[in-house]
């Protein structure tokens, strides 16, 4: 985030775009001067997000009420609310007290995620989610693929992408989870995506393992950084350390 947040410095962007929303960290991270899109694959997410914009406090009170101990989670887990508010509400709870803060489904499209074990799970507060409800009044809220979001950049606009990562990098326990929901084949449609961005004459921002296969597909004679994180969210075989990514990006770098 402080990286990206360099490369931003002194750079007029028009609106911004976010395919792989996620947490939205570079959303809530830096300035937004025009309109912003977040969308994702996840409608449950967006969902989320959208309750939040709506009702900070509505889904706040319901939150607040949750306990973080085993029998409240899969009571919690096994329940599908009927409100916008009470289903955010049981996303962000699942989120901050399931296993690593994994989001997985069955293939009947149930949570199964299993009970974390936290000694605090550190869910937003109501000052939190009225915070990120005032960001998010300028956001418009979008299921969809990435391909979508692509088609909207126009010149002078900033996307940041940020997909699942399909190849190993630092031992990623996550590879073979992610082969199901973004495959190679998508990582060739993203980099024809990014011609397309560039094309527009738009910024971007491109994170991804560190991988040969993903620098050489991912070469458009624009930057590229070597960047480390800490490894905190994973699965079970997940390496935990430092995990080295790589950076694409458009921006000018001084």
């Amino acid at each position: 985030m402080p990286y990206i947040q360099d490369l931003l410095t002194g750079i007029e962007v028009h609106n911004y775009h976010e395919p792989f929303a996620g947490g939205a960290a570079v959303f809530f991270g830096i300035p937004q001067h025009g309109q912003a899109f977040l969308s994702d694959l996840n409608a449950d997410l967006i969902e989320t997000y959208s309750a939040v914009k709506l009702s900070p406090e509505d889904v706040w009170q319901r939150l607040r009420k949750y306990k973080n101990t085993e029998t409240d989670y899969y009571a919690v887990r096994s329940r599908r609310p009927i409100t916008l508010a009470g289903r955010a509400a049981r996303f962000i709870y699942l989120n901050h007290t399931s296993y690593n803060g994994i989001y997985r489904v069955n293939l009947r499209g149930e949570y199964n995620v299993p009970f974390g074990h936290k000694a605090t799970d550190n869910r937003p507060k109501l000052a939190h989610l009225v915070a990120a409800s005032k960001r998010l009044q300028r956001a418009n809220l979008e299921v969809g693929d990435f391909s979508a979001a692509i088609e909207r950049v126009e010149k002078d606009d900033f996307i940041f992408l940020d997909p699942p990562y399909t190849v190993a990098h630092n031992n990623n326990g996550f590879v073979k989870y992610n082969d199901k929901l973004f495959q190679f084949v998508d990582q060739e449609r993203l980099s024809a995506g990014i011609d397309e961005i560039r094309s527009k004459g738009a910024y971007y921002v491109l994170t991804n393992a560190a991988h040969e296969s993903i620098a050489e597909l991912f070469e458009k004679g624009d930057y590229r950084v070597q960047t480390s994180r800490r490894n905190s969210i994973g699965g079970r075989s997940a390496a935990r350390g430092r995990a080295t990514e790589f950076l694409f990006t458009n921006l000018p770098i001084s």
